[in-house]
């Protein structure tokens, strides 16, 4: 499932094409019947593993469920595409400033997000979930009362948190990105955080200091779909790739491969 100024970061390219003889029209710029490949550029906030990350022990590339998604899509729909990596807090600006054509960063459809952008339909849903230190004693967002919480700026998880202190008293303390976010509460800066559940699972194993809750409450399971220019012409065929790749069996699998500990 999260401003004014857009920050453009690293940029990893990543250039597809079709198999065997659809790699040598991309190659050669022009697709079926000559016409020339579709060439888009995919935006997305490379600090969200497992869904899009840097393995930098590996290589520079960005990797991840949402990078082998929109491949899959790619490889159906016949174009090319160029990774962007953006602040997430940016990335409905990138769409609105004709930066991005897509965006695949696991990001939920709200309300606000679609009168600025399109959405597909959800892919995936998760959760949320507080993760504090292990003797904190934070469970449940009633723990959350008079502490000092950390998200990312302009993520869901920052809008759920800000409807929490309008009833109650909490300090809401926004970053751009998910590493920095645990790092300042294993420092101390803040009492707890709440990310997607995936996402904090990876932390926890890592971190025996750390601790994580899921929030239950139905209202925060949060669907992931990608984001496209308002009325742009790729919003359906994405919608019927996504529809094929999860009756395939393709989306279970991209799961199992990205989401399923080992």
């Amino acid at each position: 499932m999260k401003k004014t100024l857009l920050s453009i970061g690293l940029a990893s390219v990543m250039i597809l094409g079709a198999c065997g003889a659809a790699e040598e029209e991309a190659t050669s710029g022009e697709g079926t019947a000559g016409e020339e490949t579709p060439k888009l550029i995919m935006g997305t906030s490379a600090d969200y593993k497992p869904f899009e990350f840097v393995d930098t022990a590996v290589s520079d590339d960005i990797i991840g469920y949402d990078i082998d998604l929109a491949n899959l899509i790619a490889d159906e729909l016949g174009f090319e595409f160029e990774i962007r990596d953006m602040e997430f807090s940016g990335l409905v600006t990138a769409l609105t400033n004709d930066q991005a054509d897509f965006v695949i960063s696991a990001m939920t459809p709200t309300e606000e997000r679609q009168q600025n952008v399109d959405f597909t339909d959800v892919y995936y849903v998760a959760q949320d979930m507080i993760i504090s230190l292990d003797d904190s004693g934070i469970t449940t967002p009633e723990d959350l009362e008079g502490k000092k919480v950390g998200v990312q700026l302009g993520s869901i998880q920052q809008e759920y948190v800000d409807g929490l202190a309008e009833e109650m008293d909490v300090d809401v303390q926004t970053l751009n990105r998910i590493p920095e976010l645990v790092q300042d509460l294993i420092n101390g800066r803040f009492d707890a955080i709440v990310i997607e559940n995936i996402v904090a699972e990876g932390y926890l194993a890592q971190n025996d200091e750390l601790t994580g809750t899921v929030i239950e409450a139905d209202e925060q399971k949060a669907g992931s779909a990608i984001a496209l220019q308002k009325g742009s012409e790729w919003t359906d065929q994405f919608n019927e790739v996504l529809a094929e790749l999860e009756a395939s069996g393709k989306l279970e699998e991209l799961e199992e491969k990205w989401l399923t500990e080992e």
